[in-house]
């Protein structure tokens, strides 16, 4: 019996101890513990935190009907008749359209845009262009903080730099001469591109930027932010295209000239004949297309290695120029293609990518 247990005892010896007897380490012990109270710690935070905004485009992002500007940790509903009246403290005019006067105001310290209707024929407008930027809240649309349609007024994100015609010389300014790059500037086009994309599939339909007969006036209609990005700021003209039930549109009820604007949008009937609002055909959202190479040659400047953006460029613009609307691309397509330059030259040191050519 003795020698049994001894026999025993001799195998289970040369097996070693079974694995729940294994000792862990002090180090790997005191890992596990460290990695579980992270965990923990995590979880906790993600429970009873909500987490900053990211940084860039989405960082005002909030639930409709609700903002978040500058410093404000949390959403806050969109201002009120009265806050308007009572809160928003004006400082001066700096800008005027037909519809509406631009004030530079401050709101509990914080820098915003007051706006003002003009006169009351423009009301209509006016209320149109409230409706799409309720609407219309996102990355690509200036941030709205408040309104009142009785008097005639709306706040919105106060943005320093101005509109894309203040472009050139923002990039004189010591802050920014850094992004006065084909890099930064092709991003510029990009998100131009990425703005009308998302106007013509917009949640309310296809919208058509009106507000473009040249253009400096479709550069007045987009701000640029400090973090050197665009936003769509006015948004009076922004006419729906439904082509399911033949809905065309006319950008107003006036003569329009210039190569700026689309062939379409000509009177197609010569100068003898007197234009007649009437007899004008109208048109879509290709309009829109037409323009984007000559709004992206103004964002692409003439800096070094911008010939060669637009070298690869030019096939694609050569579409958006196509006479026939049906012909030219959608701004998907043209998106895609920005984007694929933007891959294949990013890595490029220039000015040695002339040698592309």
């Amino acid at each position: 019996m003795e020698d049994n247990n001894m026999e025993k005892k001799s195998q289970e010896s040369t097996r070693g101890p079974s694995q729940r007897e294994i000792p862990l380490p002090p180090a790997a012990l005191l890992l596990l513990v460290m990695v579980l109270m992270n965990i923990l710690l995590y979880l906790y935070l993600d429970h009873v935190f909500v987490s900053p905004p990211p940084s860039g485009l989405d960082s005002n992002r909030c639930p409709f009907g609700t903002f978040r500007m500058g410093q404000m940790k949390n959403c806050s509903p969109w201002l009120s008749c009265e806050s308007l009246r009572t809160e928003v403290r004006r400082l001066k005019r700096v800008g005027e359209g037909a519809v509406k006067r631009v004030f530079l105001s401050e709101w509990k310290e914080q820098k915003v845009a007051f706006s003002q209707l003009t006169t009351p024929e423009m009301k209509e407008d006016f209320l149109h262009g409230l409706k799409m930027l309720k609407s219309l809240q996102s990355e690509h649309v200036v941030l709205l903080v408040g309104y009142c349609e009785d008097d005639g007024t709306l706040l919105t994100e106060y943005h320093p730099l101005g509109t894309l015609k203040n472009l050139e010389e923002t990039l004189n300014l010591p802050r920014y001469q850094s992004l006065n790059t084909w890099h930064h500037r092709l991003k510029l086009a990009i998100n131009y591109v990425k703005i009308i994309h998302y106007l013509h599939t917009s949640p309310v339909g296809t919208l058509v930027m009106c507000d473009s007969s040249d253009l400096d006036k479709m550069l007045s209609q987009y701000l640029l932010t400090s973090s050197f990005n665009i936003v769509a700021n006015d948004l009076d003209a922004l006419p729906v295209v439904n082509k399911g039930n033949g809905t065309l549109i006319k950008c107003g009820h006036r003569e329009l000239l210039g190569e700026f604007v689309a062939p379409e949008q000509l009177w197609p009937y010569g100068e003898e004949v007197p234009f007649e609002d009437g007899r004008m055909p109208p048109y879509d959202e290709k309009t829109d297309i037409w323009k984007i190479p000559d709004v992206s040659s103004f964002l692409l400047g003439h800096v070094e290695g911008s010939d060669v953006v637009r070298f690869h460029l030019f096939e694609i613009h050569q579409a958006c120029k196509k006479k026939n609307p049906e012909e030219r691309p959608s701004a998907q397509e043209v998106l895609d293609t920005y984007q694929k330059v933007l891959n294949s030259l990013r890595d490029t040191v220039l000015p040695g990518v002339r040698e592309m050519l």
